[in-house]
């Protein structure tokens, strides 16, 4: 029994989504892997150059206010970003070395906290190395190695498997080959893994 956590660091629900997913899916006995990808390529070929919810206000204006009652309800901090959306391209790139590493989840949690809730810039290489030295990790080899050409492919890669997949927004939930889109549908993506196996 397991799922897949496909999530994108720009993704305002992958916020609640990537603070509650590991306990969640522990609770349930399901084995949990963590997917980053970029929804940059996905948006483009649609034809959007930047978030719905930014091309559509109403969306936009909904979203936030959703957000506010999805963290106060969680007990999170939510504050506006410093841009919306933020690059979070490095981030990706370093959140895929920690992705089968024990290291990679507390990690990907900071980098929400810093986006949504302590208003950094996280595409700035001096916040990623603060998280990952704050985790007792060597800040400069792993970014060094983050943007090493093969990595940047292999987050590239993993981007296509995403669209392969059918995965078209985050965050998004894979048990097998059954897709499950949004914070909201975490509860039914570990059910049918249960019931699935």
């Amino acid at each position: 029994m397991k799922i897949e956590f496909w999530y994108e660091f720009a993704s305002t629900y992958s916020y609640p989504a990537a603070m509650r997913v590991e306990a969640a899916a522990r609770e349930a006995g399901v084995t949990l892997r963590w997917r980053p990808f970029l929804l940059g390529p996905i948006f483009g070929a649609q034809g959007w150059n930047d978030s719905p919810f930014n091309i559509y206000p109403a969306k936009g204006k909904y979203m936030w206010r959703d957000m506010a009652r999805i963290c106060e309800a969680a007990g999170l901090a939510l504050k506006a970003p410093v841009r919306f959306p933020q690059n979070g391209l490095k981030a990706a790139r370093l959140a895929l070395l920690g992705q089968d590493a024990a290291w990679g989840p507390e990690f990907t949690r900071r980098v929400y906290l810093a986006n949504f809730a302590e208003q950094k810039d996280i595409s700035d290489e001096s916040v990623l190395a603060e998280i990952l030295t704050s985790l007792s990790l060597d800040a400069a080899a792993l970014i060094a190695q983050s943007n090493a050409p093969e990595n940047k492919e292999r987050l590239k890669a993993q981007t296509e498997e995403a669209v392969a997949r059918g995965i078209f927004g985050a965050p998004s939930f894979l048990a097998g080959d059954e897709l499950f889109w949004g914070n909201d549908r975490l509860e039914a993506a570990l059910q049918w893994a249960r019931t699935h196996p």
